[in-house]
């Protein structure tokens, strides 16, 4: 039984209290202090790039103004909740009383708290109520905080709080996160059916489809609602069978977002531009999507300003069928395939060890190693014999690299890949050997964006730039500009990488570019990067589970999406040629013999040459350069045999000698000739006109005879 004399005494007491007990901050600090469970990546002129979750103990979105409600919403509402909110002081004392006495005479229990009453509670948690309902003191103490709540606060105040704060369903709080779940819309874009579900959803959230529809018609009725009950039957039956979830309003940059953003409500302005963002994934995307049918998956874009180092473009993954979207492709470690390779040539150009004109040989090589013999091959397994700087990095030509490097040594070119930022590369030079000059290292794509950006910024490196209130680092000069310079020349030479690449390919652009492309052991990963006067971009595609694409090059799989972003940054932007340093030579130069026609050539000055002449050859004493003494070859059952012919060939390969194997001659060695083995032990020997044995090798053949 009810103790009515205690009850009065502290209805008293708590209403003597001071204000303290349950005084409640402004609307605008409950405004302000309100956090979205989202942060917000922004671009640079503030458009939300990236919506990320981050707080996932609640589900709500931004603040919703009053003015931003459907109307329809706020008196359904009123009609259901407080139809006198805007006559009563914060308690309606007429149904405090009907409610009482309704429980005297044994009538259901009805509620009769107001909207304001109800606010109060939200605001402070001691007034919440209990599993048996609140205490008599708890229930006069919301009624003072209620009153105190309309002294300071306006009516439209108290209705915005309220929408922003009320819990509907599960963790959902707030009308923004209630309506976009429910309905995937804004609160402004209910109708009224829609409007007449939520406000029946509100006293009991997790009640059955029955209930609420019942209650929903209700009150249509009461609120003289021109809907038809079967209408919001339909939207409550759909709302059942539905998972209320939120998906991101906008997920551009998702893997940038995960990186910077940290704390929930946060918005971060970055220096990407929306609209270079948009234009690399699209690009990406749709390059992706013409690869499919060769097994590539997964890409990622990198744009960069040049002079600023500011980031405009991240795109850590792309792609329609990727199985690993969540992997971040700019700062996945990948072998860098020939993209190493201008930074070899700029260290040796730089050292005054070669010049672009100077003339390496591209024929087979074997190396000795620790772990074996390392015999480098051309991409297209071809041998294009002497060749200049020029046309070896233009073309990039693997076995003159290799030949470079050995000229240069592997630690000193490991130091110099550091030094332009290439951090991934830890270990010591004879880890890698000699094919780090043909990208055996795993590196990511954004120390790769970098690394070309000091080459467009005449050997100067700095870090890259993500925050927009970032301060930019002093740049430290790793290569020579002059070195640069020339590097740069070569990269952007159509006639230069023809040798390889033909005159019309995609790294052809409409205005000056340099670019080199790259591809991995066994078609793992493909690379274009390159740069214009005011932006570096990088591209690379692969797939992040490490399987191999399907006859997919640098050319074919990377550069064609590069050149739909540099066309679309150029679009109406120049690119002009970079001004020449001082220190550099313009020089005419011609080749004895003509292994290459003649040329105007730039020279760091000192190491200028008109004529450059070649040793001739025909002096030398022939030596068999493939295959290699002792060597075992294995035939393969599951290739077809007709294409695992080995190849003989020798240097220097003039016609007065001639192949001859296991005693049968074979021919002259003018050219490289193909023998498709037979499983046993072989000689095979070069033998000039008079029968002099110029060179001799042994090897085995294993497998089935054919």
């Amino acid at each position: 039984m009810v103790n009515f004399r205690l009850v009065t005494w502290v209805a008293i007491v708590l209403w003597l209290l001071p204000c303290s007990a349950w005084c409640f901050p402004s609307f605008q600090s409950v405004k302000s202090n309100w956090h979205p469970s989202e942060a917000y990546l922004l671009d640079r002129h503030g458009k939300i790039l990236n919506e990320s979750r981050l707080d996932f103990t609640v589900r709500r979105l931004l603040w919703v103004n009053l003015d931003q409600v459907s109307p329809a919403l706020i008196r359904s509402l009123l009609t259901s909740e407080d139809r006198r909110f805007y006559q009563h002081h914060g308690v309606d004392w007429r149904a405090m009383i009907a409610s009482t006495m309704g429980r005297i005479v044994g009538r259901p229990a009805r509620g009769a708290s107001t909207l304001t009453m109800q606010l109060a509670a939200m605001l402070n948690p001691r007034l919440e109520a209990g599993r048996g309902g609140r205490t008599p003191s708890q229930k006069w103490a919301q009624i003072r905080a209620a009153q105190e709540l309309e002294d300071t606060w306006s009516k439209p105040e108290i209705l915005e709080a309220y929408f922003n704060l009320v819990g509907f369903r599960g963790e959902l709080q707030g009308l923004a996160a209630t309506t976009k779940a429910f309905f995937d819309k804004q609160p402004s874009g209910l109708s009224e059916a829609e409007a007449l579900v939520l406000a029946a959803i509100l006293p009991s959230p997790n009640g059955g489809a029955s209930r609420i529809s019942k209650r929903a018609c209700a009150i249509a009725k009461a609120g003289e609602f021109s809907v038809a009950c079967s209408e919001m039957q339909t939207i409550v039956s759909q709302l059942m069978g539905r998972n209320l979830q939120i998906n991101p309003a906008v997920e551009l940059a998702p893997h940038l977002a995960h990186q910077l953003l940290k704390t929930p409500g946060e918005r971060l302005t970055t220096t990407l531009d929306e609209s270079v963002q948009r234009l690399a994934f699209n690009a990406l995307n749709q390059q992706l999507h013409g690869l499919a049918d060769r097994n590539v998956r997964d890409g990622a874009v990198l744009v960069v300003d040049n002079e600023t180092g500011e980031v405009l473009a991240y795109v850590g993954s792309a792609g329609p069928f990727s199985s690993a979207s969540q992997v971040d492709g700019v700062k996945a470690k990948r072998q860098a395939g020939s993209t190493l390779k201008p930074f070899l040539y700029g260290l040796t150009l730089e050292k005054r060890y070669l010049t672009a004109a100077s003339i390496l040989d591209d024929a087979p090589i074997h190396l000795e190693t620790t772990s074996g013999l390392y015999i480098p091959q051309n991409y297209d397994r071809d041998y294009k014999g002497q060749v200049s700087v020029r046309t070896s990095l233009a073309s990039s030509l693997n076995i003159p690299a290799v030949r470079t490097l050995v000229l240069l040594g592997v630690e000193r070119f490991r130091d110099r890949l550091r030094d332009f930022g290439y951090l991934s590369i830890s270990q010591p030079g004879d880890y890698y050997g000699y094919s780090l000059a043909l990208g055996s290292a795993e590196v990511s794509l954004l120390e790769q964006v970098n690394a070309y950006r000091a080459l467009a910024n005449d050997g100067l490196f700095s870090p890259l730039r993500f925050k927009f209130d970032e301060a930019a680092d002093h740049p430290s000069r790793v290569l020579d500009d002059s070195a640069a310079f020339i590097i740069a020349d070569i990269l952007s030479d159509r006639a230069g990488r023809s040798v390889t690449f033909g005159l019309s390919n995609p790294l052809a652009t409409r205005f000056w570019t340099a670019v080199k492309t790259g591809t991995s052991k066994d078609m793992r990963d493909n690379w274009c990067i390159g740069f214009s006067q005011r932006y570096t971009v990088g591209v690379w595609v692969g797939n992040f589970e490490g399987d191999s694409m399907h006859d997919v090059s640098g050319v074919t799989g990377a550069a064609p999406a590069w050149l739909e972003i540099m066309n679309g940054l150029h679009e109406s932007l120049r690119s002009n040629p970079p001004e020449p340093p001082s220190g550099l030579v313009h020089r005419e130069i011609r080749y004895l013999p003509a292994v290459e026609p003649p040329r105007t050539e730039w020279f760091i000055q000192g190491t200028e040459t008109e004529v450059v002449r070649l040793a001739e050859s025909v002096h030398q004493t022939p030596r068999i350069t493939s295959p290699s003494n002792g060597v075992i070859i294995a035939l393969d059952p599951d290739i077809p045999y007709e294409n695992q012919a080995v190849i003989f060939s020798a240097h220097p390969n003039y016609t007065l000698a001639e192949f001859i194997l296991d005693g049968k001659t074979m021919g002259p060695i003018a050219n490289s000739r193909k023998w498709w083995p037979t499983p046993g032990l072989h000689k095979l020997a070069l033998v000039g006109q008079g029968g002099e044995v110029y060179d001799t090798v042994e090897f085995n053949v294993r497998g089935l005879n054919h």
